[in-house]
Parts: C-alpha cells; structure tokens; sequence
C-alpha cells in the first residue's frame, strides 16, 4: 500500500475535483466559471501532490517551456474569458507536457483485463506501439 501525506491526500483531491470541473465545464457548452475553477484546482492539487519546487522544476524544464507557454496560456486565456480557445491552447500544452508518461499510462492500461485485449489488438496495437516508440524523445 502506497502512503500518503495529508498534503498528498489534499492534492488528490483538489486534482479530481479539479478535472471534474474542466470536464463538467465542458459538458455545459464551455461554461467560463467552472473552466477557471478546474484549472486553478488542478494546477493547485498538482502542487499539493508533488511540491511546489518539483511542480515548478517539472513546468520549467527548458526542453518544456513551448509546452508550458502553451499550457499556462490556455489557463490564462481561459480566465480572461475565452474558453474554447483556451481549452485547445490547454490540451495541446497538456500534451506536450505529459507525453513522456503515456507509455506508462498504455504499459498499465495494457494489464488491465478488458483493456489489456482492446489494446493488443493487431490494428491498435501497431498504433499504440508506434506512438510509443515516437513518445520516448
């Protein structure tokens, strides 16, 4: 069992309830307010869960400024009122950011029983294996 502290237990939880905000904003046509309010949630909850310095250190990498520059502009874009265009400044930043741990992602997605067969497929699996293999720069 993995232990956590009381930070990390908070962090988890402004996390979900921030990616529960983005996506019912989203349901709800684009709505500003709950956009802003699951952005400032997750980037918060991130915080809470790793630390401000390793959050910091992880955003400003210099290999990963275009996509923080592009991911803290969406957010920003977001606030000032612009949501769609936010979103899709948002997603393409996120990512960038986070394309180093889908392989990860797919690696655990792929012991998962159900999931673990979709994903083996002979169509799918030449896909997710390419995008692998392109994800490990």
């Amino acid at each position: 069992m993995i232990s956590l502290t009381d930070s990390q237990k908070i962090g988890i939880g402004l996390t979900g309830f921030g990616v529960f905000f983005l996506f019912f904003g989203m349901i709800l046509f684009f709505d500003k307010a709950l956009l802003a309010i699951g952005n400032i949630l997750f980037v918060a909850g991130l915080a809470f869960v790793i630390g401000l310095e390793r959050t910091f250190r992880f955003f400003f990498q210099k290999h990963k400024l275009k996509a923080t520059s592009f991911f803290l502009g969406g957010v920003f874009v977001v606030l000032i009122g612009w949501p769609i265009i936010g979103v899709v400044l948002e997603v393409y930043g996120f990512f960038l950011l986070f394309r180093g741990f889908f392989p990860v992602i797919v690696g655990f997605i792929r012991r998962i029983p159900v999931l673990g067969s979709i994903l083996n497929l002979p169509f799918i699996s030449a896909y997710v294996d390419n995008s692998e293999s392109n994800t490990m720069v």
